[in-house]
Parts: structure tokens; sequence; C-alpha cells
């Protein structure tokens, strides 16, 4: 294991060094990349790398920042919290400046407060649980994507307006994103009675196929309308391709309320055909709302890779380029001024305009509603994976949690009104 990762580390300085200018190479700035790379979440772990590699060669190839080349280093998460916190110690030790990364919430808010106790930021990717920008957020942890609140209330809005008093069934992943998601879709769809809208908790992380069954089985037995599988990653398409068995892909509007490419894809488009779901980013976000940059940033993914990017590559990506913009607006790589060029910052990068909300550290942004596309259209598509069809946006100020619900919670979980 030890061999490996100097291999990592080692490829990645060479990396620094081959795209840096002349006179830069000698003194890289590290970036940590914390991210799954094994288990559940692989895929949205790969994506992640994936984004943070093509940002930092193409930083780098613009003269890097505070005219030093930047080098990435990786640590496997393996979506397990324990794991990510030593990783953590591990990328510190190495003289990580930044650590970023995570595709499992436990993971990113465990990995969140190591760094905080060690003096660094972090930014979680997709990281969905209110939790991390909520009761467990403070000054050093930031959040790129979008929460389960942002997506459940633009995802309510299509369900309420198409599919009024309809009964519902929850499959959820027992964890801290699964929960939060469950509770916000259960908030805004009006589906708060679990004896009227039922739902089942699968073990997280691995969970055993006779999990699933059960989980299905009850689903099958309360008849729903709405069947929605708060399921991520690997545990997502094994729950899809049981409830398309199961009759269940038929019977009733299957949800699933964040959605990725690399999910679609790994569950193939026949079987994901009509679910709904939402996303802050899908690769034809730039296309459908003339988004110049954001194009550019498919454009060259797709040249290097053979695939669009998903919402973990995009997230990845954007974090570098802010953390890099942040570090030249204030000059420093001090923790603390890098904080405060951060807080209520107005950027444009891939879509529409983001902003750094200052009392959460939530980043507000645009969400959408999608639904994945038959697969006859799919395979029209070059790379065949045009999977998303976007049914309405919602802006970040109407979707995000406002201040007063946020310190509600706060109070409620005996935490600061101002993050620490």
């Amino acid at each position: 294991m030890k061999i490996r990762r100097k291999y990592c580390l080692l490829g990645s300085l060479l990396c620094a060094l081959m795209t840096a200018p002349p006179g830069h190479a000698a003194d890289p700035i590290l970036l940590g990349l914390n991210a799954p790379r094994s288990g559940e979440y692989a895929q949205e772990g790969l994506m992640q790398a994936r984004g943070a590699i093509m940002a930092v060669e193409e930083i780098n190839q613009a003269g890097g920042v505070l005219r030093r080349p930047l080098a990435l280093l990786e640590r496997d998460t393996a979506s397990r919290p324990d794991q990510a916190v030593n990783n953590v110690n591990e990328l510190a030790a190495e003289g990580a400046q930044m650590l970023f990364g995570g595709a499992s919430s436990a993971v990113a808010v465990a990995a969140g407060k190591r760094a905080r106790d060690l003096g660094l930021l972090y930014f979680g990717t997709l990281t969905y649980s209110n939790d991390t920008t909520g009761k467990d957020a403070h000054r050093h942890m930031f959040r790129e994507s979008y929460n389960a609140w942002m997506a459940s209330r633009v995802l309510s809005q299509q369900l309420n307006e198409q599919m009024p008093d309809s009964r519902y069934f929850y499959v959820t992943a027992d964890y801290t994103w699964g929960h939060s998601t469950e509770q916000s879709m259960r908030h805004f769809t009006d589906t708060k009675d679990v004896g009227e809208h039922g739902r089942m908790l699968i073990p997280f992380p691995s969970a055993m196929q006779k999990d699933l069954r059960v989980a299905m089985q009850a689903a099958v037995e309360a008849k729903p309308d709405v069947l929605v599988l708060v399921l991520f990653g690997d545990q997502m398409v094994k729950g899809m391709r049981m409830a398309h068995q199961m009759g269940l892909t038929k019977s009733a509007q299957v949800v699933v309320p964040n959605l990725t490419l690399s999910m679609v894809e790994q569950a193939g488009p026949a079987l994901m055909e009509g679910v709904l779901g939402a996303s802050a980013w899908t690769w034809n976000v730039p296309y459908v709302y003339n988004h110049p940059r954001g194009q550019a940033f498919v454009e060259r993914f797709v040249e290097r890779y053979q695939t669009y990017p998903s919402t973990s590559a995009a997230s990845a990506y954007s974090i570098v380029y802010q953390w890099a913009d942040a570090v030249t607006r204030s000059g420093s790589l001090n923790t603390d001024r890098l904080i405060t060029a951060l807080e209520g910052h107005e950027y444009q990068l891939l879509k529409d305009t983001q902003t750094w909300r200052a009392f959460d550290h939530q980043n507000v942004q645009t969400v959408y509603a999608v639904r994945i596309k038959p697969r006859a259209q799919v395979m029209l598509d070059p790379l065949r994976q045009d999977y998303f069809e976007l049914l309405a946006k919602m802006s970040g100020e109407q979707a995000a949690m406002g201040k007063e619900q946020w310190l509600a919670e706060r109070r409620e979980h005996n935490q600061p009104e101002q993050l620490r």
C-alpha cells in the first residue's frame, strides 16, 4: 500500500512538473482528493478524480497559482468515515494545503471535522445530506453540491403537479444522507405519515441482496403510486434491477432523488427510462441554457475520457478552480483568509451564477428536475449517454433553506448560531 501511494504522489508531481511553466516546478502546492475509488460509490470517485486532474492541468498550463504549480494527492475512502479521517491525517502530513471530495455525506462530515482540527479547508463534492451545511456545519467546510432540501424542493414541485394525492413508499439508505433526503421529500410532498406512506431502511455500506429483496417486497405489498429509492451509487443500481424484476417500474413512478450519469450508465437506460430525479448539473445543462464555459468543459472531457462528465466530475473540477481563485484573490494560502475570500463570493463557471453563502457555506445554485429519456432516444447520441431530459429549473434562492430555518435547526441540535 505504501508503495502504491508513493507512486501516486510521484505521478502527480511529475504531472505538475510537465504542465508548469519554467521555474515553477520545484515547489508545487499540494491538493488532497479524498474520494471513493472502491466500494459502493467507486464510479463517483473515478469521476471526481478525472475532473480534478483536468482542472489541475489547465491551471498549471495557465501559469499555476501564486506562480506555483498544483499537484494532486489522492486517497480512497471506500465510503467509510473512519478511513476518510485516516486519509485526512495522511494527506495533511504529506503537505496538502486543501482537501476535497466525498460521495457519502457521513464521510464528508467526518473528514471535514478532522480537516478543521488540522486547520485545513475541506470542500464537499457529492455530500447531499442537509447535515453537512446544517447541524454539522463549521467554518472549514464548504459544500459545492446542492443538498437534500434543494433536490427535494425542485423534484417535489414536479411530483405534486403531475401526481397529486399519491401514495408513496420509501426505500432509504440508513445513514445521514438517506435520512435527510427522505425527511425533505416527505416534507415537500406532504407524505409525513409513515403509516400511510411506508418505508424500509437499507444498511449502508455493504447491504446484502436479501436486504434489498425484503425492502422491495414490502414496496410491492404496499402498492404505492410513487416508489422513492433514496439510494445512491451501486446500491441504487442493484435496487433498480430488483425493482424492475419485481414489476415495480411498471406499477409505480420510480423516483431517485439524486441522479448522476454514472448511476444511469451502470443501471442502463432500459431500466432507468422514465425515472424522475434531481441534479445540480448534467452535461447537457450548458447546451440547453447556453453556458459556453460549461460547453468547453464537456467537450474537453469527452475528448480526453470518451465519456460525458458527471455531476461528480463537474463538482471536483469547480472546487479546484474556486479554491485557486480564492487563493489568487486573497494572495495567500492562509485558511482564515481563504474563508473570508470565499464567503459571499459569486461566480460563474460551468452554469449560471453560484454563491458560497456566508452563514452556512452552502453553495446556492440553480437546481434541475430531470427525467431519464427512453432508450431509443438515448441510443441516438454518439456516446449513447444522452440520458437527462431537463423538466424544470429552480433558482438556488428559491430552492435553498432560508437562514431562519437553518438557525432553528442549529438551535435544535445545540449548535452555535455562527460557524466556528
